[in-house]
């Protein structure tokens, strides 16, 4: 069966803080004299990987209201710190978590929009299915792109998030397709690829990083090679 649609996750595979992450993260802490480098944040947060994975063997729904965000990204923001060896910081949590959905703080990769026009000149269909809080719809619209995407099945406003199929049907249901007709592209082997293969859609890995060289499905490191790699798939 030939591909018809191309869904995408958001966060780190359209969207990243700007100018990234770790880059971000140090800025707030110079704003409050703490001097870090980006380096250094990366490092700490190797310590908090884990919780994403067991907020969803938990059931923990993070994203779905802003007050269950709030809780987790400042806990998550909590150990950071203790990392760094900056404490228990409260007001520097609160910070760096208004800095953090704030969209204004946020950018497209510079290889999404080739690759959205790629695809959509092979006259596929695009979709954004994304643990993410409800501002995303927002963030979206400031970035110009929000009806770039007919569907977006966001876990904010769902109160379902990956690696739930739930999520994925609700997008699949919305967009009339069958899960072999569509391709899912995101950045996270556990998150999109492995329920993305479950459920019979072709997973694609964006791993700009080079963090999952053995990943078991397509991988490709820029956007732009995206339309190449799924129309030969088709």
């Amino acid at each position: 069966m030939s591909l018809r649609a191309v869904l995408f996750d958001a966060g780190e595979t359209l969207v990243h803080p700007a100018p990234s992450f770790p880059e971000l993260f140090a800025r707030v802490l110079a704003l409050r004299g703490h001097e870090r480098s980006p380096d250094a944040v990366v490092e700490a947060s190797r310590t908090v990987f884990h919780r994403f994975s067991e907020a969803a063997r938990d059931n923990d729904l993070w994203t779905t209201s802003p007050e269950r965000s709030e809780r987790f990204w400042k806990g998550v923001y909590r150990t950071m710190l203790e990392e760094l060896g900056l404490g228990a910081d409260d007001d520097l949590r609160d910070l760096l978590y208004a800095t953090f959905t704030d969209p204004s703080n946020y950018a497209l990769f510079d290889d999404v929009p080739d690759a959205l026009d790629a695809l959509e000149g092979h006259g596929l269909a695009l979709g954004i299915v994304s643990n993410f809080e409800a501002w995303l719809e927002d963030l979206l619209g400031a970035l110009g792109v929000r009806e770039r995407f007919p569907v977006r099945v966001i876990s904010g406003t769902a109160g379902v998030e990956k690696p739930d199929a739930r999520i994925f049907a609700l997008a699949l249901e919305r967009i009339g397709m069958d899960a072999a007709e569509v391709a899912y592209v995101g950045d996270n082997p556990e998150f999109d690829v492995e329920p993305a293969r479950a459920l019979g859609m072709t997973p694609v890995l964006i791993d700009r990083r080079g963090r999952f060289p053995s990943a078991d499905c397509i991988r490709i490191s820029d956007l732009r090679d995206l339309a190449a790699a799924v129309v030969a798939t088709a």
